[in-house]
């Protein structure tokens, strides 16, 4: 049962976290932390929905736990990714297509919006909340699918890490292990982990909060994954058309050579 008290009690939380990581942003004059702030919103507001809930459920502590490890890992991992470099290409044009006083303006365009979609993709932790139904096959089967995800999404991670460790592959394509499969085997994961959670918040009876990973997916395709990362691309690697070519873009697939 959805309960509009309840979710608004995450909007808050969340909008203190994105409001530190703007002030962070503020003394690196880096909005960058923002990916790291992205995961740890949906922690947040697992966390606050669970405290709200009137209903304490083996469902809701799942999905605080499932939210975790895969929130925190992941902010972990972009942290470290970004540590010591400039800012992000994606945010760079961004700042010079609203200065002057982007480093302001960022605390809506930036932190402000990513909260309030986290906010509505959050949906499936708000659903899993709201039933003390005994878990069954859904349940099992969104935790299979969230298995699977973050297999994707932590082992591409690692693979273009290591690649990218080696001088020799600058400026060449990851085609490599689940590379190979699929351009985008992270997206691909973080796809299957909120489907994942939708499974378990449809096992308690939240079949409207589809709406948030039907916007997960759309911003993995559409937005800021996939669309927005291989934009330009070709320009800045001149193998990845014959990688386009060979390899599916985002649903894992036998490559074409």
């Amino acid at each position: 049962m959805f309960s509009f008290h309840v979710y608004a009690s995450a909007l808050p939380a969340m909008a203190v976290l994105a409001i530190v990581g703007w002030i962070i942003s503020l003394v690196k004059n880096n909005v960058d932390i923002v990916d790291s702030c992205w995961s740890l919103l949906f922690l947040v507001a697992a966390g606050a929905y669970c405290q709200a809930s009137p209903l304490q459920s083996p469902r809701g502590e799942l999905l605080v736990w499932l939210v975790l490890f895969w929130s925190v890992r992941l902010a972990v991992y972009l942290t470290a990714r970004n540590w010591g470099h400039e800012e992000d290409r994606r945010y760079q044009a961004m700042r010079a297509r609203n200065e002057p006083n982007f480093r302001y303006k960022s605390l809506w365009r930036v932190f402000g919006i990513q909260a309030l979609l986290a906010w509505i993709i959050s949906l499936p932790l708000l659903g899993a909340t709201g039933s003390a139904a005994p878990l069954g096959v859904l349940d099992y089967a969104g935790v299979a699918l969230w298995l699977v995800g973050f297999v994707f999404e932590t082992v591409g991670d690692w693979q273009l890490t290591l690649f990218k460790r080696h001088p020799a592959n600058a400026g060449k394509v990851m085609d490599q292990g689940l590379w190979r499969y699929t351009r985008h085997p992270n997206y691909f994961g973080d796809f299957c982990i909120w489907w994942g959670f939708f499974l378990i918040a449809l096992a308690a009876g939240a079949w409207w909060s589809f709406l948030g990973p039907l916007l997960m997916t759309g911003l993995l395709l559409k937005v800021s994954g996939v669309a927005l990362l291989e934009k330009d691309i070709g320009e800045r690697r001149p193998g990845y058309a014959d990688y386009i070519r060979r390899t599916s873009a985002f649903f894992p697939g036998l490559p074409k050579d």
